[in-house]
């Protein structure tokens, strides 16, 4: 039997065919005016598939080195911060923040939760903070968080708090009004809802963030947002940017133009929606029930079956890869991906692969009771 190999996991994820022939025909020179014009389509398209009005700086890395920038260009030895975490991404930012001596206060929340809001405005207002970190969605247990509740807890606690989001799956899934809500820096990956392979990170940047910078003491050299931006606006990056990758974001970029942001976000919205009812009709629990993110799904095994087993045995007989979770939940649920270049009719065959996998492995189940669930979401907004 034939088999197609298909991503269904939260980055890296499918690629755009118009981005793939980009990067194969990409042997322009970074410092030649052909490739500066494209680099500036490129920044002014980041900032359409934002929804800001801010500048957008790129870097050549994962979305972690627009992390770590996000603290070295903003902050000084000590400053305290907040960290709202629900899971492995928020982790990071705790990481991060201590690496480079900031004091780090963290609000968690127990995996396949979200932090409530009215913790970190309760947190904001009993504390001078210079910033608070979260994550638009946290990719590693499929929750939502409120970014919009906890912009307002800061700019109401203090007018110098920044506000920063790891939105790299939040991105093309989610709604976020960048600027009406305050959000002074946000990051995003090329892996993601963008289409093409990882290597590109994104930062939007808020005037209030650009002014923290000149006071700002701690060190940077590559992840330095006023050397990219100083270098954009001639059309350049500061440092030998991946000349491949960024032809390939233009394309993708373009093709969302096309599309349309909002029906992109839409479309994750679609797929989220019906693959939560197709594993409900299956008997199958989700891990995030309460704030449940529109990137992907999180998806609990079923008792006495590890989820490494169910991935594992999907792959295997229908090419498809999910994701397994990540630390302490790694066996306990697999996460199955909406971002970006995903139709439909993928979101079908994942969870009829799921099934048919299920059944394999004894688990008692209604054949085609999920795919339908799924259909009839379909069938319910198209009406």
């Amino acid at each position: 039997m034939l088999r197609k190999m298909r991503l269904f996991t939260p980055g890296p994820t499918p690629l755009l065919p118009a981005a793939q022939r980009a990067m194969a025909a990409a042997d322009l020179h970074h410092r030649t005016d052909e490739f500066r014009r494209v680099f500036r389509s490129v920044l002014d398209d980041l900032k359409y598939f934002y929804g800001t009005a801010n500048d957008v700086i790129l870097f050549t890395s994962s979305g972690t080195g627009a992390m770590e920038a996000s603290i070295s260009n903003l902050f000084s030895p000590g400053d305290p911060v907040l960290v709202a975490a629900c899971g492995k991404f928020g982790e990071r930012w705790v990481e991060l923040g201590r690496a480079y001596g900031l004091s780090v206060e963290c609000v968690s929340a127990p995996y396949g939760q979200p932090v409530p809001p009215a913790v970190v405005a309760e947190k904001l207002a009993s504390g001078r903070y210079q910033g608070v970190f979260l994550q638009a969605t946290e990719s590693s247990t499929g929750v939502r968080l409120d970014a919009r509740a906890m912009a307002e807890a800061a700019r109401a606690a203090s007018g110098d708090t920044l506000v920063i989001v790891d939105a790299i799956t939040g991105l093309g899934t989610t709604h976020l009004d960048i600027d009406g809500w305050g959000l002074d820096v946000v990051i995003g990956g090329s892996q993601k809802a963008l289409m093409i392979p990882p290597g590109l990170a994104f930062a939007g940047i808020s005037e209030r963030a650009w002014q923290r910078m000149e006071t700002a003491r701690l060190p940077r050299y590559y992840f330095d947002f006023r050397k990219e931006r100083k270098a954009s606006k001639n059309g350049e990056a500061a440092y030998t940017p991946s000349t491949a990758l960024v032809m390939g974001l233009a394309e993708a970029l373009r093709y969302i133009r096309e599309v349309g942001r909002e029906n992109l976000i839409d479309n994750a919205r679609l797929l989220a929606q019906a693959t939560r009812a197709g594993v409900g009709a299956l008997g199958l629990k989700l891990f995030a029930p309460d704030s449940p993110c529109d990137a992907l799904t999180a998806v609990c095994a079923p008792d006495g079956l590890e989820s490494t087993a169910i991935i594992k045995e999907v792959r295997s007989r229908f090419g498809m890869s999910m994701a397994n979770g990540q630390g302490s939940m790694k066996g306990k649920i697999f996460r199955i991906a909406h971002l970006g270049y995903f139709d439909f009719a993928e979101g079908l065959a994942i969870l009829g692969a799921l099934e048919l996998a299920l059944h394999a492995l004894g688990v008692k189940l209604p054949l085609g009771a999920g795919v339908r669930a799924a259909q009839e979401v379909y069938l319910q907004k198209q009406t």
